[in-house]
């Protein structure tokens, strides 16, 4: 899977996560979901790769654009849209029927994210795999203190579930072990956690634009290292249906 050109500092790590579960089924074509998949940004490359990607959105025009994505890239067959959001997804996906699912920046936008959970696990056949991508909320802490936003700072540290008000535009974030948790109470067993934007958020874009390979390099690096992991604006779990 060529995934190389595709490699930048916010998704190389979550890239490198996905390869290694697929080199661990070598030959095999995977049945996977993307919830939240929006454009296409993981789903065509994957079914580029030969496996066959069902991806649910909220937004229709993202899913136009996934379909337009699809077929430019020669993948029409291998991607399915299906308009719909995270809370609904139990009555959209058959029971047992995906190999691994995607649920990237979703959690933290829907109603109830322990229903949703359960619903990923429940469309994974045993030993199925699940990549989780969430808000970090110490990232978002650090990033409205450093900013002079002291007071929003000090309301996302304070709140239960890491959300600044009703102006805010997420409705919780995560730690590292209250995500683990979510998965966990839902029968999913947690393999791999890690840090995604440790730093691409904190460099000025000239910096980060000029050493791109080099970003990403560091980003791979920090990625399982505590404490940058837990510092980092998203986190990402591997979890796996036990067989």
């Amino acid at each position: 899977m060529e995934q190389t050109r595709t490699l930048t500092p916010r998704t190389a790590v979550i890239w490198s996560v996905l390869r290694g579960e697929l080199d661990r089924r070598p030959g095999e074509r995977l049945t996977v979901l993307d919830v939240g998949g929006g454009t296409g940004g993981f789903a065509v490359p994957l079914a580029e790769a030969g496996h066959q990607v069902t991806v649910v959105d909220a937004s229709p025009d993202a899913l136009a654009a996934l379909t337009r994505r699809a077929a430019e890239a020669g993948v029409a067959d291998r991607v399915r849209a299906v308009q719909g959001d995270g809370d609904a997804l139990a009555g959209l996906v058959e029971p047992a029927s995906v190999d691994l699912v995607l649920c990237h920046s979703v959690l933290e936008v829907v109603d109830d994210p322990a229903p949703v959970v359960a619903a990923l696990a429940a469309a994974l056949r045993p030993a199925g795999a699940a990549s989780v991508l969430v808000a970090g909320r110490a990232a978002a802490v650090l990033g409205r203190a450093v900013n002079g936003h002291l007071d929003v700072a000090a309301a996302l540290a304070a709140d239960p579930h890491g959300s600044a008000g009703p102006r805010d535009t997420l409705r919780r974030r995560y730690d590292a072990e209250g995500a683990a948790a979510l998965l966990g109470a839902a029968g999913l067993a947690v393999e791999e956690i890690h840090g995604v934007r440790v730093l691409a958020d904190l460099l000025p874009a000239a910096v980060s634009d000029g050493q791109s390979p080099a970003l990403v390099e560091l980003e791979l690096a920090l990625a399982g290292r505590s404490p940058y992991r837990d510092l980092a604006a998203q986190l990402h779990l591997f979890a796996r249906r036990p067989g």
